[in-house]
């Protein structure tokens, strides 16, 4: 690990390589097993590598449960708090544990049983939640779905994973307007030809739904439903399937098992955030996405910390200080949101004037994660609070860091611009296009060699061959992460973006990352992003699209502001970057997690009909940007 050569971090991550059954075995104690698991690492049959072979255990007896026995049952679980319906709420352990038990019962009542699966499309209510946890207290398998996800995506996740049970909710509701679900819901049955046998509805009082001969209400199998105990399951066994967003055809299922899962979220909450029993700890995402699954509800529910459920956007309504509220209303000692959350902040309140009057004092980490952290928002972010601002990197696959600052572990020096280190039982390394590692300081393939760590996807739900052939194929005993990035001299890692977003500019390699940060590191600039587009005497060139701060005016500083940008880019990357263009938009397409929609913005700019995701935040956005991307 080039540098990192002493202290708690490097022995920590050269056992979890060299002797991986003593690492995970040893963290395999901070959960509770009904059978303890005979073997650890089981490599019997690469590349399908399993963790806890022969053990047996609970997820929701480890997050619920046994907090509640071993005497944490007046403590709060969970916070909920809505600015758009103004209500706020709390759950103990014991009250958090009464309803899922409850809820365990209804599901049991309509015939779900270990390994059945339940499709939850839900908003961010605690009822998500519960949900969730009702299913792993059952061995069922659950399998989140965006709410407010359109017909056509939920619907080829209703035909993957064939539900017994769909539990959903009237509507969502948003700063700006009520979703209604249940049209949508029973547009995507209508179009799966697999049918579930009930849809339990949520009725929330924005909006009634109404229902069907297959509907169940909430409230009325709730008050009759028996409290059901924990299913014993093997560690091996199924907690969760969770699609990756954006895939057309069939969706790609990422499955979660849950002796592994437990075992490293577990070991993560302490190590790499440094959050234990009572702490309180604020994620903003949604249960949808795999931040939402392993950082609001699980990890902090297994080590016994506070959770926060928070319905409602940082931005727009009520204002920009939501944030800054929620920290300062329930104490919180960290928050882990995207950085594109912040970069919203700046640009509303470049100067955080609000603040003011809310007690951040409990707060000593900020972590983001989910688009690359640029050095500009990890500076303005530290500036204005005082605090490590820490990038950490991850997938959907991996469902927890692959890269870090190890806070509870090690706490390290914070390098602008990358997540720091590789996680213990990450064995990352940097391929050249033969397979070969490069040198320290070289971009080139992120990839993990084999096997991959505890929580990490063992498979794709029903679909060997293709996670094979979407993740191992390419580098024999890799995992392919798809980034593209370098390892410094430090050991710390740099992720540059997606290898499809790597540019080939008159025959030089250039990571849309590097312009991206000398674009963002401009006082006037709030967000931007950067696309390679078709260039006849280049193949291909890089253009700018840049959003600028609030009171920024576009219409008589925009020609300094491009001129600037391109000097900038310049000095920073090289004349060899050939940067020439750079659009002022409004706004940037992106999708509900945050994730800026570069791919679609690169279609358009070529020509072609770009793939819109079902998760995107605002078509509108797309359709303004028509004009500056599509060709002559």
């Amino acid at each position: 690990m080039g540098g990192m050569t002493d202290g708690a971090y490097a022995a920590a991550y050269e056992q979890s390589i060299s002797d991986p059954n003593a690492f995970w075995g040893a963290a395999a104690t901070g959960i509770e097993w009904m059978t303890p698991p005979p073997v650890v690492l089981d490599d019997s049959r690469p590349p399908f590598y399993r963790w806890f072979t022969g053990g047996t255990l609970n997820t929701c007896f480890n997050a619920l449960d046994r907090h509640v026995r071993d005497g944490r049952g007046d403590q709060v679980a969970l916070y909920y708090d809505s600015p758009v319906t103004g209500v706020t709420s709390s759950y103990t352990y014991a009250a958090l544990l009464a309803e899922v038990a409850r809820c365990a019962g209804a599901l049991r009542s309509l015939g779900v049983g270990k390994g059945d699966r339940v499709v939850v499309y839900m908003p961010m209510i605690p009822e998500a939640v519960i949900t969730m946890l009702a299913c792993a207290r059952l061995g069922a398998i659950h399998s989140v779905v965006f709410g407010g996800f359109a017909p056509a995506e939920l619907a080829a996740r209703i035909e993957d994973a064939t539900p017994k049970v769909i539990v959903s909710a009237s509507c969502g509701i948003e700063p700006s307007r009520v979703i209604p679900y249940k049209p949508f819901l029973d547009g995507a049955i209508e179009r799966s030809s697999h049918k579930p046998e009930r849809c339990i509805i949520l009725q929330r009082p924005q909006v009634e739904a109404e229902m069907g001969p297959c509907d169940v209400d909430w409230v009325e199998i709730m008050a009759t439903a028996e409290p059901a105990d924990c299913v014993e399951v093997a560690a091996t066994d199924p907690l969760y399937i969770l699609y990756t967003s954006g895939t057309t055809g069939r969706p790609k299922g990422i499955v979660r098992d849950n002796g592994g899962h437990a075992v490293a979220l577990t070991w993560s909450m302490s190590n790499i955030y440094g959050i234990g029993p009572g702490d309180v700890w604020f994620t903003a995402s949604d249960v949808g996405w795999v931040v939402g699954h392993s950082y609001i509800v699980y990890a902090p529910l297994l080590v016994g910390a506070t959770t926060i459920v928070y319905e409602g956007k940082p931005v727009g309504t009520p204002d920009a200080s939501a944030f800054w509220r929620i920290i300062g209303t329930y104490g919180a000692k960290a928050m882990f949101t995207a950085p594109t959350a912040y970069r919203a902040i700046k640009k509303e309140d470049p100067d955080a004037v609000l603040r003011a009057g809310h007690d951040l004092s409990g707060l000593e980490t900020v972590f983001l994660a989910g688009e690359r952290l640029d050095p500009d928002t990890y500076e303005w972010a530290s500036e204005i609070l005082g605090i490590p601002i820490v990038d950490n990197w991850w997938q959907t696959e991996t469902g927890w860091p692959i890269a870090a600052n190890l806070r509870g572990l090690d706490p390290m020096p914070i390098k602008p611009g990358s997540p720091s280190v590789s996680v213990p039982g990450y064995n990352v390394q940097v391929l050249d296009e033969m397979g070969a590692q490069v040198p320290a300081g070289v971009e080139g393939a992120i990839a993990i060699k084999l096997p991959l760590p505890p929580g990490t996807l063992p498979t794709l739900w029903q679909d060997d061959d293709r996670y094979v052939a979407s993740y191992l194929s390419v580098y024999d005993g890799y995992y392919l992460t798809g980034d593209g990035g370098l390892i410094d001299a430090d050991g710390y890692v740099y992720v540059m973006g997606r290898t499809d977003d790597v540019l080939n500019v008159a025959g030089h390699r250039l990571s849309t990352g590097s312009i991206e940060a000398a674009l963002a590191g401009h006082h006037d600039v709030a967000e931007c992003a950067v696309i390679g587009v078709a260039d006849d005497f280049k193949g291909q060139v890089p253009r700018g699209l840049v959003v600028l701060k609030a009171g920024v005016d576009a219409e008589t500083q925009g020609e300094r502001i491009r001129r600037e940008l391109i000097q900038r880019v310049r000095d920073e990357v090289g004349a060899v970057a050939s940067l020439r263009q750079v659009d002022i938009v409004a706004a940037l397409p992106k999708t509900r997690s945050g994730k800026i929609l570069r791919k679609t913005m690169r279609e358009m700019a070529d020509g072609k009909v770009p793939s819109v995701p079902g998760t995107i935040e605002d078509v509108s956005v797309l359709d303004a940007l028509q004009g500056v991307l599509r060709p002559e």
